[in-house]
């Protein structure tokens, strides 16, 4: 699934880098050389990383 239209992110890379170590939506962004631009994005962004720190 696409999780952020305006970087082409999708929600297995915002998975990766949660379990990578990123533990917000900016620092997963930055962790993939990528900013937030919209912002639309991020909510969602946010609830895959924490749904990733709930099951470590």
């Amino acid at each position: 699934m696409m999780v952020c239209v305006c970087n082409a992110i999708r929600e297995r890379e915002v998975r990766e880098a949660a379990r990578s170590g990123s533990m917000t939506a900016c620092q997963a962004y930055r962790a993939m050389g990528m900013q937030p631009k919209c912002g639309q994005c991020v909510p969602f962004a946010r609830a895959i990383i924490d749904e990733e720190r709930a099951a470590a």
